[in-house]
């Protein structure tokens, strides 16, 4: 499977992440693609995407880009050196262009979240109780970082047994993105251990408060945490002492928010307190209510942006990696700050906090803690009037993506992976052509469409991409709209031929990365912008109208993201084995799109291709029915035949050609007359020729 593929830990001997001296070098390195090969998949890839002059021009420029003693050759050799020299030759590349680069604003735009089941809190105290059970699981699954006892994870689906790198997981909680004028700098500790003491931030009511969970060297028990929570509550209810919901800054676009914290940096006071929030292990936003419906839709919309300025968008810090929602009304969840790790690893580590707390309810503390604890600090800000002005633009701005976003999560309960796996078909594969079917009806034409690969096989692995506008699956929604002939064959191919991409990309094979790397070789070499990264078919192969992802879960709960172009689509989804959850969304804004109607789409297009595949093995079903019969009404038709014609061996020789007539009858008990003919065995066999008396 793609990126989010399901993992398992080995079951005869676990292998730890730290029983290998050299876990990282145990793995290879990325390999470079040859040069030839991925000039023709971009080709290929983007032929069907372009009019006829548009790819003519496009094939020119890849022509002379790759022609021998070329510059493409030329780029080519300095990016093998460059992999010879070290870990990974694209995780720089990639890690600035995909996030560090992108100037947008954090919430919708680039940070993912995982939306829990629904809670039924009865009282305010059984929201505070969640969240110290969460920040207790959270601080076990830190102890297993530090202590780099996690199980080595190995990849499931596509080359299953391959073990894969770890080194995602521990920048969890010990990573923060910094805002650059120009580009952001993910920091990460050298060390998984936190300098003394260990703490969390809590936001509540756009407040935010240091949580120590280490005091006299001993880890804070979940009525602890529970006892300082309580704290935390009373002390954001005090009005006299609110200050202004900084954290709308960090919602805003990313050179924005870097201006506005330079600003910030002028107070020592402020310093202390970004100080704080930058290092801390995670955040945890106790949210207030945010009104009466809580479809799954809704809870979509308030992880993504906390429902703006009005209700919980001030209660965020979009920085950190891990923010854990707890909602007084039961809207829980985590959003992730997506540059230090790929989806798997949140599923991961979420799926092991809801675990722990699914799987040992009585763990619920009932009461505060009666031990004497020092009050939790509240942080400080000393805000000028520019700061405020700041603010204000911030929560407009995030009150218009409020608006603009248009999500809709529907949970398609048809039928679910175990149908499609039936169909010996993968899921993954079969899913991503239900979506470029439900595209093409939408929308009447195929677009460059992103899907996550991951790439941990091998040394700081992140991901590729897998291009599923295939023109094998072109050919197939082509044929499905206009009702043609042979669409069991093309589902087939199309099927295999994105199954074929896939292993491309999880193998290092594809063609975004290696382009990425060519193109900022060619800037480091100070060459200027070539025609090969100018021209119009690059930048639509970058366009991702249809960007998507595979999260597959466990545990009941769902991923949603946002579209990554004004005029395109995040579609993200959840396969299981009797249903598929499906989080779409784009923006309202766009009058290209709907998610709705593209949601609409999708599921009939769902329904037609299960239809599809019934007919086809009712009609294989239905062929092999009746071959079965006719083969028993031959066997039949030749006991009469020598029963009531006995011959001699010498008889056989003596009547070699004759073609006796028989009478057998079909499956539909009409009379046929078949010839036979006799070999020289003995034995009878109809001729290709039956015609009806």
């Amino acid at each position: 499977e793609p990126l989010f593929e399901r993992f398992f830990v080995a079951p005869k001997k676990v292998l730890l992440w730290h029983q290998s001296k050299e876990p990282l070098l145990a793995l290879p390195k990325l390999p470079v693609p040859n040069l030839k090969d991925t000039l023709d998949r971009y080709l290929r890839c983007m032929k069907h995407l372009l009019t006829e002059e548009q790819f003519n021009k496009t094939q020119n420029i890849v022509m002379q880009f790759g022609a021998p003693g070329g510059v493409g050759e030329l780029l080519q050799s300095k990016l093998t050196e460059r992999s010879e020299n070290v870990a990974n030759w694209v995780y720089d590349y990639w890690l600035n262009d995909m996030y560090l680069n992108n100037r947008l604003a954090l919430p919708v735009n680039s940070s993912p979240a995982m939306v829990f089941p629904q809670q039924n809190f009865m009282a305010p105290i059984d929201s505070l109780r969640f969240a110290a059970h969460l920040i207790s699981g959270a601080l076990e699954y830190k102890t297993h970082l530090d202590d780099r006892d996690l199980p080595v994870d190995y990849a499931r689906g596509q080359l299953a047994g391959t073990r894969l790198c770890m080194e995602q997981y521990y920048r969890l909680f010990t990573s923060y993105r910094l805002p650059g004028p120009e580009r952001d700098t993910l920091v990460a500790q050298e060390s998984s251990v936190m300098p003394e003491p260990e703490h969390i931030i809590v936001a509540c009511k756009n407040q935010f408060f240091v949580l120590d969970v280490m005091i006299n060297f001993r880890q804070l028990n979940q009525r602890d945490l529970l006892t300082q929570l309580e704290k935390i509550v009373k002390m954001a209810d005090n009005e006299e002492e609110q200050l202004p919901p900084i954290g709308l800054l960090t919602s805003d676009g990313r050179t924005e928010w870097a201006e506005s914290r330079s600003v910030l940096m002028r107070e020592s006071t402020n310093r202390d307190s970004l100080d704080m929030i930058e290092r801390c292990l995670c955040l945890v936003c106790l949210d207030d209510a945010s009104g009466p419906e809580l479809s799954d839709t809704k809870r979509a919309m308030l992880m993504l942006h906390g429902g703006g300025l009005t209700k919980n968008g001030g209660n965020r810090w979009y920085d950190k990696p891990m923010q854990f929602i707890v909602g007084a009304d039961g809207c829980c969840g985590v959003v992730c700050e997506h540059s230090a790790f790929e989806g798997i690893v949140l599923v991961q580590c979420t799926e092991y906090l809801l675990k722990c707390m699914i799987g040992s309810p009585s763990k619920l503390v009932r009461a505060a803690s009666v031990s004497e604890l020092p009050a939790p600090r509240r942080l400080r800000w000393k805000c000028t009037p520019e700061i405020h002005k700041l603010i204000t633009s911030a929560a407009d701005k995030l009150q218009r993506m409020v608006k603009n976003l248009d999500i809709n999560v529907h949970k398609f309960h048809d039928y679910g992976k175990g149908f499609i796996k039936k169909q010996k078909m993968s899921p993954d594969a079969y899913i991503q052509l239900a979506l470029q079917l439900g595209f093409y009806r939408c929308h009447g034409r195929p677009v460059s469409t992103y899907e996550s690969a991951s790439l941990r096989r091998f040394q700081q692995g992140r991901v590729d991409n897998i291009r599923s506008a295939t023109p094998e699956a072109f050919a197939f929604v082509k044929a499905m709209t206009e009702r043609k002939n042979k669409m069991m064959e093309l589902l087939k191919g199309a099927i295999t031929a994105q199954t074929s991409y896939t292993r491309l990309a999880i193998t290092g094979m594809a063609i975004d990365n290696h382009l990425l790397g060519l193109r900022e070789i060619a800037h480091e070499m100070k060459m200027g912008k070539l025609e090969m990264f100018k021209d119009e078919a690059y930048l639509i192969s970058n366009q991702f109208i249809l960007s998507t992802s595979q999260v597959p879960t466990t545990v009941e709960m769902f991923c949603c993201y946002g579209p990554v172009v004004p005029n395109g689509y995040g579609a993200c989804y959840n396969p299981q084995s009797d249903h598929i959850i499906f989080s779409v969304s784009s923006f309202h804004e766009s009058e290209q799109t709907c998610s709705a109607e593209f949601v609409k789409c999708l599921v009939q297009g769902l329904r037609d291709v299960r239809d599809l595949c019934n007919k086809c093995n009712a009609d294989c079903a239905a062929t092999e029915e009746r071959k079965g019969q006719t083969q028993k009404a031959h066997t039949q038709t030749e006991t009469k035949w020598e029963e009531k014609s006995p011959q001699r061996p010498s008889d056989l020789t003596k009547n070699k050609q004759t073609v006796p007539q028989v009478l057998v009858k079909t499956t539909d008990q009409s009379s046929v007359e078949a010839q036979t003919q006799t070999l020289p065995h003995g034995e009878a066999q109809p001729l290709s020729k039956i015609s009806k008396s």
